[in-house]
């Protein structure tokens, strides 16, 4: 190992333990700061040393969730995940996780058993691919998502096909079917790339109205509009374009069956198997709820697939999942239960308001609206989100967070009173919310993403945990 590397990895790891011991946080982007200032190829020096190679999930969202899955199914597999678990999936983000792993002289730790799952950024794509040679790369959706950093969704996708180019040969892309800017990147890919669709083919899991809140309308081969059979949420769905031909790809790792089961969901995933011998069978009870959750697992089964995991460690994995910080997140405070549920752009938080109004009984409701870098500086996304879908079992509503008087506003559209409730301060609102909930009752906590960090961190002292860092779980702000 390079001298210089070394030095990087050390900086990196005095950083990091200073952040926490000055509570500044669990030093999941400065250890990667400090480290690529002092060795910029300190990400593939060390990614290369991962017998197992790497593994990459992107997307607007699910991402962390996908990935923390992959993660959770490579160990059962009984191999070594190195994930930036915390959702720091910038470059600084991929360079801490990295660095934390690495020995002070300059080696992963148990390099022969080691598979990096790696959470990156939509827009880092380009920057990770040639830095970790990744064996698979795992799309999960293409949506609106902070106007005001990324752009349009067509930058995003340019940014995407941009990052194919670099991929090393014999590459393994693994694309929604069900998204046809997804999809489309197979178009794109290397002609030594391999490419894998997965989608739900289950038709009664959705409707056949296309949703409003569409940022794929027309056929990006063609430009016709885009026809739906099926529609599972915002463009996701069984598209076909009446112009070109142009359509949906048959998934070879598709859900036949979902719906609810309790509180979560009842899944069976079929996969296609090489050399033409029978199909694969993984019968799956998902602890987590929504639609938009089974997609995600079915994401990671078939980023495990890809790495030729096994059919047991998977369905394992999933059964056994914990739910990653913020999303579906519960706690138990003073006899309530409280759940958190990140929603930070309108198609995923339209499917979260979907999944609360699914909930039976009446529910008790805290959004937090915030304009942080993190969120988005533009707001103006809540008004293509439903709320309509929660208001009818609501019983009680607050308005919370740095924009708290814009969802205020968009909550008596929605139908939740003239005077919704505000409270910009998290701290005040948090306490607030608890003292409307009766013992034995759930408050539903919804966030945007810099709210989501702090309100987890004011729940889990609340209930006694450790700081969200302290686990190494803290996103990239």
């Amino acid at each position: 190992m390079a001298p210089r590397t070394v030095a990087a990895i050390l900086a990196g790891k005095l950083a990091a333990r200073a952040s926490r011991a000055l509570g500044r946080g669990g030093g999941t982007a400065i250890a990667g700061l400090v480290a690529a200032r002092i060795d910029s190829d300190v990400i593939p020096a060390l990614a290369g040393q991962a017998a197992h190679g790497a593994i990459v999930v992107t997307g607007t969202n699910g991402k962390t969730t996908t990935s923390l899955m992959l993660s959770r199914i490579a160990h059962a597999a009984g191999l070594r995940p190195l994930h930036n678990r915390s959702g720091s999936n910038l470059m600084r983000g991929v360079a801490a996780a990295l660095v934390q792993d690495a020995t002070a002289g300059g080696r992963l730790h148990a390099p022969s058993r080691t598979l990096a799952v790696l959470e990156v950024d939509e827009a880092t794509l380009p920057l990770i691919v040639p830095a970790v040679r990744p064996r698979v790369i795992v799309f999960t959706n293409l949506f609106r998502d902070q106007l005001d950093r990324y752009g349009e969704v067509d930058t995003v996708a340019q940014a995407w096909q941009r990052a194919l180019t670099q991929a090393p040969p014999g590459t393994t892309l693994v694309l929604n079917a069900d998204d046809p800017a997804v999809a489309r990147l197979a178009d794109d890919a290397p002609a030594s790339a391999r490419v894998l669709y997965y989608g739900i083919d289950d038709a009664g899991a959705g409707g056949s109205a296309e949703q409003h809140a569409s940022d794929f309308r027309t056929c990006l081969r063609c430009g016709a509009e885009l026809a739906y059979d099926v529609t599972f949420y915002g463009h996701i769905g069984h598209w076909r374009c009446p112009g070109c031909g142009n359509g949906r790809p048959a998934p070879a790792v598709r859900v036949t069956a979902v719906g609810v089961h309790g509180e979560g969901t009842r899944m069976t995933i079929v996969a296609d198997a090489p050399d033409g011998e029978a199909p694969l069978t993984l019968c799956v009870t998902l602890p987590l709820a929504g639609l938009y959750n089974a997609e995600n697992a079915l994401a990671a089964a078939a980023g495990a697939i890809a790495l030729a995991i096994a059919p047991a460690p998977i369905v394992a994995a999933l059964e056994g999942f914990r739910a990653a910080f913020g999303r579906q997140e519960r706690f138990h405070i003073e006899g309530r239960d409280v759940e958190v549920m990140l929603g930070k752009n309108p198609t995923g938080l339209t499917q979260v308001l979907r999944t609360i109004a699914a909930r039976p009984g009446r529910t008790r409701l805290l959004f937090f609206l915030n304009d942080g870098i993190a969120d988005g500086r533009d707001v103006s996304w809540i008004w293509d989100t439903d709320y309509e879908l929660a208001q009818p079992g609501a019983v009680w509503v607050l308005a919370a967070g740095s924009r708290a008087e814009d969802l205020a506003l968009r909550l008596k559209y929605a139908g939740f009173g003239e005077d919704v409730p505000v409270e910009r301060d998290e701290q005040a609102a948090v306490r607030r919310a608890l003292r409307e909930t009766p013992a034995g009752e759930t408050l539903y906590v919804v966030p945007t993403y810099t709210a989501m960090l702090r309100v987890r961190e004011l729940l889990a002292r609340r209930e006694g945990r450790a700081a969200h860092w302290a686990g190494g779980e803290e996103g990239d702000a």
